[in-house]
């Protein structure tokens, strides 16, 4: 992991002591719930004639800095789009590789974790997982379910419409009435049952679409489309996302409000 290739660059020095920065992000513009789909790794690694391999070491450094971003915000949720049931169609050697990253990601991000107090979630099938990648998960999950302090949410070998169909088989094998089938009650049985729908949903590589993700809980959230590839994507690219989201008005349907 120390290995890894260096992705972006550090934030200039543009304020001098004890005055705010231009950049200052209000805590009441700040999303409660993150999302992103962390794309380009692959890419990034061919245009500097590296191995996907090493693409996905300097993505995994991205992800590592957008939690800390996130913590040191106090944004309460983050979930990053890790592994999807359809890449299990790649060749097997990355697959490989993909896991062992996580494994060692998991081993070295532990205790910061538990020191941010950041609790580690999963949105997903764990039981499909190779055995290391599944119990370093199921460690992680079990050392941090007592922190409060935000929700780390990685989702893995997920689908949004298998999300949708667990939600409706478990609906059906409870032999709830239609009237008791309830927008609450379908939210209650979805991998992000107890936290908020995403606020803002990030995509990086200039790819503009959602890819099976989160497709119920971002009925209304606001997107960020960014031609930045992933491992290139740092907090300062963040926080201008987050820039671009403090400036937009949600109205969820309804008009804006009409002047007195």
């Amino acid at each position: 992991m120390n290995n890894a290739p260096t992705a972006g660059s550090p934030l200039p020095e543009t304020s001098a002591p004890n005055t705010p920065s231009p950049d200052t992000l209000a805590p009441a513009t700040l999303p409660r719930h993150v999302a992103v789909i962390m794309d380009g790794n692959g890419r990034w690694a061919t245009q500097r004639g590296l191995s996907r391999s090493d693409g996905h070491r300097a993505g995994t450094e991205a992800a590592r800095a957008i939690v800390t971003e996130c913590r040191t915000l106090g944004i309460p949720h983050l979930t990053m789009y890790t592994f999807s049931k359809e890449n299990w169609g790649r060749p097997g050697a990355e697959v490989k590789f993909l896991f062992e990253l996580l494994v060692d990601f998991l081993r070295e991000e532990l205790p910061n974790l538990i020191k941010r107090d950041i609790r580690l979630s999963v949105f997903g099938q764990l039981a499909d997982l190779p055995l290391a990648a599944r119990k370093a998960l199921e460690h992680a999950i079990s050392r941090t379910a007592a922190c409060t302090a935000m929700r780390l949410n990685l989702a893995l070998n997920y689908s949004a419409r298998d999300e949708i169909l667990m939600a409706c088989r478990a609906l059906a094998a409870e032999g709830l009435a239609p009237e008791a089938i309830t927008e609450e009650a379908f939210a209650a049985r979805l991998w992000t049952a107890g936290q908020p729908d995403p606020d803002l949903v990030i995509r990086t590589s200039g790819e503009v679409r959602i890819s099976n993700f989160l497709l119920y809980q971002s009925a209304y959230s606001e997107f960020h489309f960014t031609d930045t590839l992933w491992p290139d994507f740092t907090p300062e690219h963040f926080r201008a996302a987050l820039r671009d989201y403090a400036g937009r008005q949600r109205r969820f349907g309804k008009t804006e409000a009409t002047p007195a």
